[in-house]
């Protein structure tokens, strides 16, 4: 028996290639697919695995998945480090992901996945919308101005072409007034109005969807402010602890989360849920089981709806197989034997 073995090669991709790679047309079609295969139950998908480094607020998710019908598996660690901008000028959110061959275990690429992660979390929020929000919504408000608000805006204006308004809402005015501006030279011909508002109260009131996308531990966004027929996404509660909304808002709402076991742990419903002001009953929906077409989405006019986004490996997976198709495709990234 031969002791020679066949070269592995490793496709490597910067964060700089991946961007250029990426469409959001595509990626929107790719998190559509996901949703849907983890509501007919044909992923593989362990929770989130977190490592806490507590005296640097900080922390690390491994994410691995198996889309079993598309045969396409990743494995995706990304940390989460809030204090990153304000100490040492870096992203709070960074990510690498290995693509692999499930036939034969191979490192197909590895990559930079923090734009990866960025577009499928927009594009997360544009599906939910899809099925959740009322058909052509006029005004968008966004909570929280960091990276994420870029994504989730390209992600919504691809989603339904236009809208009348956007607010953008910090706590730092510097950042909406910032993001505003560089909104107004991207967006001109398919937004109305764009403007920074002074007070978060101001992004939601009369608001068709609203996108919180801040690392809160206190609800932002009351109750009394929601009005009915207000689609919600709520985006920055992704571990232990942290809260967006008004416990009251998630109670009389249609609620639709991404995956249970970590919605339960780390979502938006996980703070309400610890205290005993929300139960799993409250809960109406995976949004796969609505894209698989198990469950009914916005069931009327007036209805809140509210997705909680915790972020799928499959989502990863599958934006992933995207970039690494294109990058074949395009002779894009440099092959490497990293595999002895």
């Amino acid at each position: 028996m031969s002791t020679q073995h066949a070269q592995v090669k490793t496709l490597l991709l910067t964060g700089k290639q991946v961007k250029k790679l990426l469409d959001m047309q595509h990626v929107l079609g790719a998190v559509e697919d996901a949703f849907k295969h983890k509501g007919l139950g044909k992923a593989q998908m362990p929770p989130k695995v977190y490592l806490f480094y507590q005296k640097y607020d900080g922390d690390l998710r491994t994410m691995p998945s198996y889309v079993e019908d598309m045969d396409v598996s990743a494995v995706k660690i990304v940390n989460v480090h809030p204090q990153n901008a304000k100490n040492y000028g870096m992203r709070t959110v960074m990510a690498v992901l290995v693509l692999i061959n499930p036939r034969t275990g191979q490192p197909l690429a590895f990559m930079d996945a923090t734009h990866i992660t960025d577009m499928r979390t927009g594009g997360a929020s544009a599906i939910a919308s899809k099925y959740l929000a009322r058909p052509n919504p006029k005004i968008l408000g966004i909570i929280g101005c960091g990276n994420q608000a870029r994504t989730q805006m390209l992600a919504l204006i691809t989603q339904f072409g236009r809208f009348d308004e956007v607010r953008l809402y910090d706590i730092f005015p510097e950042k909406s007034k910032a993001l505003a501006r560089e909104f107004r030279r991207h967006y001109k011909d398919r937004v109305g109005k764009i403007k920074a508002v002074k007070e978060a109260k101001d992004a939601v009131v009369d608001a068709d969807i609203l996108v919180t996308a801040t690392s809160s531990r206190a609800p932002i966004v009351h109750d009394e402010w929601v009005k009915p027929g207000m689609h919600i996404n709520c985006i920055g509660a992704d571990a232990p602890g942290k809260q967006e909304m008004d416990p009251k808002v998630l109670k009389r709402a249609r609620l639709v989360i991404d995956d249970w076991e970590q919605a339960s742990h780390s979502g938006e419903i996980n703070v309400p849920l610890s205290k005993g002001e929300l139960a799993k009953e409250d809960v109406n929906a995976e949004i796969g089981e609505i894209v698989a077409g198990l469950k009914p989405g916005r069931e009327s006019d007036d209805q809140v709806t509210v997705f909680c986004s915790t972020g799928l490996a499959i989502q990863d997976c599958l934006t992933a197989k995207l970039a690494y198709d294109a990058a074949m495709q395009q002779k894009v990234g440099r092959f490497m034997q990293i595999v002895l």
